[in-house]
């Protein structure tokens, strides 16, 4: 069994399951809804339904699924971070059933704006669960994924910024200060980056594929500005840098910037299409170095006298990848 998992293992259902949450004893949950399959991104797009298909089997037994809580209205949140005429405008295309949100990178569905606000719903869930006591981490396996969503912009496969909403919602509604989000995506979170480049009370880490796509963003440079000047830290990646490129920017850039900044609640943008056997990126990275990057984090967290820690799926477009990674940070969460 793993050490800090939930003892309870709760089906997913699509209300919020209490009774997992209540004897959580501060162990590791996963928020998910079966909702989530319902954004229909159309045949062989690989930010596909069959992502969490593959995923939610091979969460550890011992490690608890539960549902959003229907209780927290998702969209302030999503206002916080994004303009209302673009949730409007999202809200419509899918009603029209429109084919795309702003380019062909976002395909979209009939039910795609109820998927997307709920996968943010589910993450202030998780932050919930953590900063209530109830978990003492948590993985929100949700779909689509957020960290390319801009702040008036569909982008990347995503449509709404869910670590960027959970930042705001530790900040506003349980009076954390200082929040740091890390992105380990093969690609370089964009929209987080946009949303809290010149806010010092967010601290945005990433490692990501450089030159890759979203483009120029994720340069070293790009620290942020204004009164975010230096609230923005880049660690760029050659493709085919393998494991040790990354242990050696988490071991030698995030920690200074961490003991620096001293977050009160962390957030991982946690991509895994950086493995090996993703058919979109190129860093090469094998399943393990998930849980190696997740011990890091919380032994930083640590340091600072608590272990709140929310995980967000981001990428992973290969069944292998996906599944041999999330199950390492699941792992590594729960010891």
């Amino acid at each position: 069994m793993l050490a800090g998992a939930v003892v309870v293992a709760c089906a997913v259902n699509p209300g919020y399951c209490s009774e997992a949450v209540d004897r959580a004893d501060k162990g590791t949950i996963v928020v998910h809804d079966p909702l989530f399959l319902g954004h229909d991104t159309g045949p062989g797009f690989p930010e596909a339904p069959e992502r969490l298909r593959w995923l939610l089997p091979e969460v550890p037994a011992e490690i608890a699924k539960i549902g959003p809580d229907r209780n927290i209205d998702p969209l302030p949140w999503i206002l916080t971070v994004h303009e209302k005429i673009y949730v409007d405008d999202a809200r419509k295309a899918c009603a029209a059933e429109e084919v795309y949100l702003g380019s062909p990178d976002c395909p979209i569905s009939r039910d795609s704006y109820d998927v997307a606000v709920r996968a943010a719903g589910a993450t202030l869930t998780a932050v919930d669960a953590v900063m209530l006591g109830h978990a003492r981490n948590a993985f929100a396996a949700v779909r689509p994924p957020g960290h390319h969503a801009m702040p008036g912009a569909a982008k990347g496969f995503c449509i709404f910024g869910n670590a960027a909403i959970a930042a705001r919602y530790a900040q506003k509604k349980h009076g954390i200060g200082r929040v740091m989000i890390i992105d380990w995506d093969v690609h370089h979170g964009d929209g987080t980056q946009e949303i809290f480049y010149e806010d010092p009370s967010v601290f945005f880490f990433s490692v990501h594929q450089y030159p890759f796509y979203p483009g120029p963003s994720g340069a070293a440079e790009n620290t942020g500005a204004g009164e975010g000047k230096g609230f923005t830290k880049n660690a760029p990646l050659a493709a085919g840098s393998g494991d040790q490129a990354v242990l050696a920017a988490f071991r030698s850039e995030l920690p200074g910037a961490f003991r620096k900044f001293k977050p009160e609640f962390v957030i991982i943008s946690a991509g895994f299409d950086a493995h090996e056997a993703d058919p979109l990126g190129g860093l090469g990275w094998t399943g393990g170095v998930y849980g190696e990057l997740t011990r890091i984090v919380r032994g930083l967290a640590r340091e600072q006298g608590h272990e709140r820690i929310v995980s967000v799926l981001e990428g992973g477009y290969s069944k292998r990848g996906l599944t041999e990674g999330v199950c390492a940070h699941l792992e590594a969460l729960a010891e």
